[in-house]
């Protein structure tokens, strides 16, 4: 179950909300909009055919609003005191994030921006009604996953990735060239679906450090020789698939003819809900 819910600004500030604590200044009431965000689906009509056509489905932005009762210490505190301190940091237009820590599940945290924040005056029982919009709607874990001292090989031996999220994820996956190499291939075998791949080809030497980037938002190749960073995205087919995890278990093969080469793959496990 949640036991803390964090909140910190990009100024650095933190607050922290204890969920287990019934003296706490701050009584966390409810929090709305922790499960899975609700997709929109679009589909066609076709005339003479009975139903639709599914074309595609996507997720909206994430609204959480969280209710904060005030329990100001009649010796320290005042409900005004506690309200104003709410109020640097759920002022609207101010940007956050919201970690929230579980003691069964992985910690993760989500950004967003105050949407509102009412907390009425002449009331008996004072409290905030804290709305946050979050226009990306996935958890974050707070541990990034690391698969490291991965080797490329000649063969068809693949490597298992039990990825635990519950949405896809993109990857980092980072080769550290000791030899030459014009081309290779990364097979990613998903639970339950086709087999993709990644086909690459463009000359690369010892001391090169090639990164591929699937995480959405900042796709991209980049070679580091020499310590200058340049873009090689040209050497990555146009017809082949980004790296990205489904939930379940992932098979990686970097495949490349010659010796192994050391490779290591990186991803943040995103949560569709809490």
């Amino acid at each position: 179950m949640l036991t803390r819910v964090e909140v910190s600004t990009p100024q650095g500030d933190l607050l922290s909300f204890q969920l287990d604590d019934d003296e706490a200044s701050y009584l966390i009431q409810d929090i709305d909009g922790l499960d899975p965000v609700k997709a929109t689906i679009t589909s066609t009509a076709f005339a003479g055919l009975d139903g639709t056509q599914f074309q595609s489905a996507r997720r909206e932005e994430r609204n959480i609003v969280i209710t904060a009762g005030l329990n100001p210490n009649p010796l320290t505190e005042t409900v005004r005191s506690l309200r104003n301190r709410l109020y640097a940091f759920f002022m609207p237009t101010t940007k956050v994030d919201l970690t929230f820590y579980d003691d069964e599940g992985p910690d993760v945290t989500i950004s967003g921006v105050v949407e509102d924040a009412p907390s009425p005056l002449f009331t008996q029982e004072p409290a905030m009604n804290i709305s946050v919009t979050c226009f990306k709607p996935d958890f974050l874990d707070v541990v990034p996953g690391h698969i490291g001292d991965g080797m490329t090989t000649s063969g068809s031996s693949g490597r298992l990735i039990a990825y635990p999220g519950t949405s896809k994820t993109g990857t980092v996956i980072t080769l550290n060239v000791d030899r030459t190499l014009s081309d290779f291939t990364i097979y990613h075998q998903p639970p339950n679906d086709d087999l993709r791949q990644l086909d690459f080809s463009a000359s690369l030497v010892a001391g090169d450090i090639l990164v591929i980037n699937s995480v959405t938002g900042s796709k991209g190749v980049t070679l580091t020789r020499g310590g200058t960073i340049s873009s090689l995205l040209y050497g990555k087919s146009p017809q082949s698939s980004w790296i990205e995890l489904l939930p379940g278990d992932n098979v990686i093969t970097f495949y490349a003819t010659g010796a192994g080469i050391p490779y290591t793959l990186d991803y943040v496990a995103r949560y569709g809900g809490l």
